[in-house]
């Protein structure tokens, strides 16, 4: 990079809001993938103005742009593979406004998801998207992977909670999409056009988002299966009752096994999967909804089912998923989650082949599941100063892809697509799709400074 575009950036947001230190370089140059590029310089923008401002610097320049959040992204989405500018949005941290009358909060990107949660609550609303990585994860980030989490199943995920967004776009131009109103049907959905498209189509610098009403109570149930088909019939039994859990999770052995050795929570380690499943509602309907649940999972062969009667007993539940994968991370030096998603009627048979793929490539993999709306999480434990391993978890990487899509599913529930699984995008979309999604970006990022070297 020119030194005179850096003396032109440090002008637009001032010395203290830039840096090119080499230790900072360093601290942007990667994410939780395996890849590492380092950025000519980091800005940390406060204002529409100020991104839109240096985006007309780096167009004019043709110097790439990478956005970031807090980085929880998982498939190397932040990393900024070109070198360039890194845009990193922490700073604007605002909760702009809550409109409880509307059911509505605008924030800006670098909101964290918890704390907008936190702060709704006081208004008897709730925003339902809730990455697991919640507590760290940017509002700017969610939108850009379109973020789930374990509500997904009933709440569905950050697309359906956007009502409006501003964005910079690459030449600087500041496009406003939606608005306010619920109800918005007025030409090209171009804010769920940007939801989802990592920063490769525009830099998103405030957010409107829909609130719905908290559930007065909620419930959660733990049950534990000695065979895994039976939690996964348990699964779609539950959905086919009619009950819609806010949330239905799965561990396999592996990661319980990891968890109850780390955090001593009285899980059974003889079992091959838990099912911990949340509904919430009316306090009057709860106990209905359990009691018609505990008799599906008994049916299924739970070998237990326990029903927590205080919020404080439901958090102790949730605790060993909420730390599953902090927990299997500090198990080898590296771990790779990856987000293969299929129908709920191939949830079972997913597990099974990822457990055969890890003994075949001679690999630990744990699963986790959001197994309600059938996305699995792999966790590949190894350690990439073994090449002779790093080839065995690129060879299973690759072999679960190709098996989730044989089975009906997808690259990516909510991980996104990043760098990781650029390579196999074209096993999911056609020409068409492919040629589709380039003329979208060359329209909009003509230069191609936008997050380059990604799915696009």
């Amino acid at each position: 990079m020119k030194d005179s575009l850096k003396k032109e950036l440090i002008s637009i947001v001032g010395p203290g809001r830039a840096t090119d230190e080499p230790e900072d370089l360093v601290a942007y140059s990667l994410d939780p993938s395996l890849d590492e590029h380092r950025p000519d310089i980091v800005i940390y923008p406060i204002s529409t103005e100020e991104v839109s401002s240096i985006m007309k610097a780096a167009y004019r320049e043709a110097v790439p742009v990478t956005v970031r959040g807090s980085g929880t992204n998982l498939a190397g989405e932040t990393v900024p593979v070109r070198g360039g500018i890194v845009l990193a949005m922490s700073r604007m941290d605002k909760i702009l406004e809550i409109d409880p009358h509307n059911r509505l909060a605008r924030v800006e990107p670098g909101v964290i998801n918890y704390d907008l949660q936190v702060a709704v609550e006081k208004y008897g609303l709730m925003y339902p998207p809730d990455p697991s990585s919640w507590r760290t994860a940017t509002m700017g980030g969610t939108v850009g992977t379109n973020a789930g989490g374990p509500k997904t199943l009933k709440y569905g995920v950050t697309r359906d909670y956007l009502l409006g967004l501003t964005v910079v776009l690459a030449n600087g131009d500041v496009l406003k999409t939606g608005g306010r109103a619920i109800k918005n049907v007025t030409g090209y959905d171009l804010t769920r056009l940007m939801c989802g498209s990592e920063g490769t189509l525009g830099i998103v610098t405030e957010i409107i988002v829909r609130l719905i009403p908290k559930p007065r109570a909620s419930r959660t149930i733990m049950a534990h299966f000695p065979r895994l088909e039976d939690s996964s019939d348990a699964v779609s039994a539950i959905i086919a009752s009619g009950i819609v859990p806010a949330g239905l999770e799965l561990m396999d052995k592996v990661v319980i096994a990891a968890v109850e050795a780390d955090s001593h929570l009285g899980m059974p380690t003889d079992v091959e999967a838990i099912l911990l499943v949340e509904v919430d509602g009316d306090p009057e309907s709860l106990n209905i909804q359990v009691s018609r649940i505990e008799a599906i999972l008994k049916e299924k062969n739970a070998s237990g089912v326990t029903a927590a009667e205080t919020p404080e007993e439901a958090e102790r539940l949730w605790t060993g998923r909420r730390a599953a994968f902090s927990v299997m991370a500090r198990l080898r030096p590296n771990v790779i989650i990856e987000d293969a998603t299929v129908p709920v009627s191939n949830l079972t048979t997913m597990v099974r082949k990822v457990t055969q793929i890890a003994e075949k490539h001679k690999l630990q993999i744990g699963v986790l599941a959001h197994a309600g709306d059938g996305n699995l999480h792999p966790l590949i434990l190894f350690d990439e100063r073994d090449k002779d391993e790093l080839h065995r978890v690129e060879a299973a990487i690759d072999e679960i892809f190709r098996v989730g899509l044989a089975l009906g599913g997808t690259l990516s529930g909510e991980h996104g697509i990043g760098m990781s699984k650029a390579p196999f995008l074209g096993l999911e979309l056609d020409e068409v799709a492919m040629s589709v999604t380039k003329t979208i970006k060359q329209s909009l990022d003509p230069k191609g400074i936008l997050n380059p070297g990604k799915f696009v």
